[in-house]
């Protein structure tokens, strides 16, 4: 076992996503999001247990991620949400991978590749109705949309090219109703006109976890699942005030190497950023930001050790960190090495995420490290 490691409770991820499915309308779909490593969770064994529980799709950001789900017998519908260079059509197609396409200039470099390979490329159209980052941009004006709609319909006489679906990402769905409907509108326009000249974009989406909670009618022909499938309904707050019963499925848990007994006005750790006010117990623990604990939260976060918060001293290593310790052993609470520490739960992600400035999707892809060996329960 490596010193730190991170333990996946794929019943959990189960539960989360029987909860989120429960909200659909009949008939819509599950589309179950596992790039970036699942979220830190582990692509393979989280894909093989969402396709066990029904998932109608799975969507991954890298072509070498589908590429890693069909090495590992994953038969589901694949979709992949990033842009793809053209010299991956061989990999696309070999591997049955739907491709997204937000440009014209990149459906024709798939188009002429599929041709010269002599293969069919299935695609979801991919609209920026207001993320501002790929797609093709949907103006404000709808009387200037007449040349996004002309573009779109180019896409069906390209040959090698089969149009599956029509999706888009919302900008701000669990802060700003107004601009989250203006959203909705713009891709409403887009796929009735399209549908109107004849072109069929088949499933349809835009609701990720936040509007699949909030907005029942957001949700088109199919949801994403994202972070709520990992447990936290609000990518800040977590479950704070949730009733929805999500579970994390993933902690991360590291060992304690040594225990050690130092006077007051020690200073810890590099550059001494903190120095003992008290004669203190610290555990050194095995992990550091090489592990998935960012530099960032030296002398900010806790650990718990016998379930219990630990304050973290001292700038974070690369490999190590130190925690104040002296309370338990002062309340007659043995800490010893060898002894387990968690470095994540629930409460301490949620709580690592604020004090670091950041989204819990980050710390989560934080456990991605390739030392951080993963386990996986039930």
């Amino acid at each position: 076992m490596t010193g730190t490691w991170a333990e996946v409770d794929l019943s959990k991820l189960e539960h989360n996503f029987k909860v989120l499915k429960a909200l659909l309308k009949p008939g819509v779909k599950a589309l179950a999001i596992c790039k970036a490593n699942a979220y830190g969770h582990g692509l393979a064994e989280v894909a093989k247990r969402l396709e066990q529980c029904g998932a109608d799709m799975l969507a991954i950001a890298r072509v070498s991620e589908g590429v890693e789900l069909r090495e590992n017998n994953i038969k589901s519908e694949i979709l992949c949400l990033g842009e793809a260079e053209p010299e991956l059509a061989a990999l696309i197609a070999d591997n049955n991978i739907t491709q997204a396409v937000g440009s014209l200039e990149l459906a024709e470099k798939l188009s002429q590749e599929a041709l010269s390979l002599n293969k069919i490329i299935n695609i979801h159209v991919k609209l920026d109705t207001g993320m501002s980052r790929i797609g093709f941009y949907v103006p404000d004006d709808v009387k200037a949309r007449g040349e996004v709609i002309n573009k779109i319909l180019k896409l069906k006489d390209l040959k090698g090219l089969n149009i599956k679906g029509m999706f888009s990402h919302f900008a701000n769905a669990e802060g700003d109703e107004n601009y989250t409907q203006s959203q909705i509108d713009k891709f409403k326009y887009v796929k009735e006109s399209l549908e109107s000249q004849g072109l069929k974009l088949g499933t349809c989406h835009i609701a990720a976890s936040d509007a699949l909670i909030l907005n029942q009618a957001s949700h088109f022909d199919m949801v994403r699942m994202g972070i709520a499938l990992y447990g936290y309904k609000s990518c800040v707050t977590g479950n704070v005030d949730s009733n929805l019963g999500l579970q994390p499925a993933m902690k991360l848990k590291s060992r304690i190497s040594s225990v050690r007994n130092l006077p007051k006005g020690t200073k810890i750790g590099y550059g001494c950023t903190h120095e003992l006010t008290r004669d203190s117990i610290i555990a050194v623990l095995q992990v550091g930001y090489a592990d998935g604990l960012p530099r960032i939260l030296s002398n900010k976060c806790s650990v718990k050790i016998n379930n219990i918060k630990c304050k973290v001293l001292g700038r974070i290593c690369m490999d190590m960190c130190m925690a104040d310790v002296t309370d338990l052993i002062n309340n007659n609470i043995n800490v010893n090495v060898g002894d387990e520490a968690v470095v994540y739960d629930e409460e301490l992600i949620v709580d690592a995420a604020r004090k670091a400035g950041t989204v819990i999707h980050e710390i989560l892809c934080l456990c991605s490290s390739p030392r951080i060996q993963h386990v996986y329960l039930n």
